[in-house]
């Protein structure tokens, strides 16, 4: 039985985040991908930015499987292994360097000590005006959120009550205080949004 897990969310949205990486990510280095998940949009992009290094981890074991699975099959040499990290533990991330970080569909789907310790490990790992690149759907202050995205908000709260789609409000007050400014903001298909952090000037 395969361990290749399919998101189909991943075939839907990979190639508007990818216009949206190639105005935002660096032309060389390393990317940090938190949640990877399946491990689809990982070999997506490594393939689509040839000259990045591509960094996919998870804190789950069967998203690693997955991720190892489809690296298997990709032909070119910059996917890294995949590694375990968990983003609310950033003390424990086995990666101490790298040059963007890219989020997708994490925010939501987990505590929010997650969102802090991506902004916590970011401003660990990042070096000056480095990315964090965030994808989902999110509340925003005086605009009027979809209908799909309460029912949305809703089911995930009753999955987990720490769940939740978070207001952007508070995603930029927890960037600020470790260093970063919200730089911007991409509407999406579906109602989604990336919004991109870099570090602030001094």
């Amino acid at each position: 039985m395969s361990v290749k897990q399919h998101a189909p969310a991943a075939l839907r949205n990979r190639e508007p985040i990818a216009a949206v990486l190639a105005q935002e990510l660096p032309a060389l280095g390393t990317v940090l991908e938190i949640a990877s998940g399946t491990g689809e949009h990982a070999v997506f992009f490594a393939e689509r930015f040839p000259a990045l290094c591509w960094q996919p981890t998870d804190p789950s074991a069967e998203a690693l499987a997955s991720i190892a699975a489809y690296r298997a099959d990709y032909t070119g040499e910059n996917l890294a292994a995949p590694v375990m990290l968990d983003a609310a533990a950033p003390a424990t991330w086995p990666v101490s360097a790298a040059d963007a970080i890219v989020c997708i569909n994490m925010v939501h789907i987990s505590v929010w000590e997650a969102t802090i310790g991506l902004f916590s490990g970011g401003a660990r790992v990042l070096g000056p005006e480095a990315p964090v690149i965030l994808y989902g759907p999110y509340v925003e202050d005086a605009v009027e959120t979809a209908e799909s995205n309460l029912a949305f908000d809703q089911s995930l709260k009753a999955r987990n009550p720490a769940w939740g789609l978070r207001n952007i409000s508070d995603v930029d007050r927890v960037a600020a205080e470790h260093g970063f400014a919200r730089s911007n903001r991409y509407a999406m298909p579906a109602n989604n949004l990336t919004l991109v952090y870099r570090e602030r000037s001094a």
